[in-house]
């Protein structure tokens, strides 16, 4: 049987005020690191809404997505330890700029996230080694540079939203 090789989808927000970055800090098996507020592209979602619904989710603000930044990949390697086996895992990331908005009353940050901050960027460098990817500054970097790309470069066909998903195999 031949297996498909599918890295995980991800999406993140590079969100900028006033020369500092609004980061979230998450509880990761690596512990306590820093990252933009970001994660998976969720099944029937187009990427600039699964930006808007992370962003939100980890910061309880609302977001709109007005540019992208850029598509990246990585690849991360964890060793397997106690009950959890090695993971071997490569992202594909598709960061977003945008307008943040309000802070919506009453929302609570996911699970997992310690709290919101905003840093600069040579904050963000000089705890480099709190980052939870390398994708972290450098998707700020390609942001402060003014690294931007139309909305439309990434397509979203309307079966993405139609179609259901396909039964898991046993």
């Amino acid at each position: 049987m031949t297996i498909r090789w599918k890295p995980s989808v991800t999406v993140a927000a590079i969100i900028e005020r006033d020369g500092r970055y609004l980061l979230i800090e998450e509880h990761t098996p690596e512990g306590l690191r820093l990252n933009n507020p970001a994660g998976h592209l969720d099944p029937g979602e187009a990427p600039q809404a699964g930006c808007a619904r992370e962003a939100f989710e980890e910061t309880t603000h609302l977001f709109t997505p007005t540019d992208l930044v850029g598509i990246y990949m990585s690849r991360f390697q964890r060793p397997a330890r106690e009950a959890s086996p090695r993971e071997d895992i490569t992202y594909l990331r598709f960061a977003y700029c945008g307008e943040l908005g309000d802070r919506v009353q009453g929302a609570q940050l996911d699970t997992g996230i310690e709290r919101t901050l905003w840093m600069s960027i040579d904050e963000v460098r000089a705890n480099a080694h709190r980052l939870r990817s390398p994708l972290v500054l450098r998707c700020i970097e390609d942001h402060a540079r003014g690294q931007r790309f139309p909305m439309d470069l990434v397509y979203t066909d309307p079966s993405v939203h139609l179609l259901q998903p396909a039964p898991e195999r046993s």
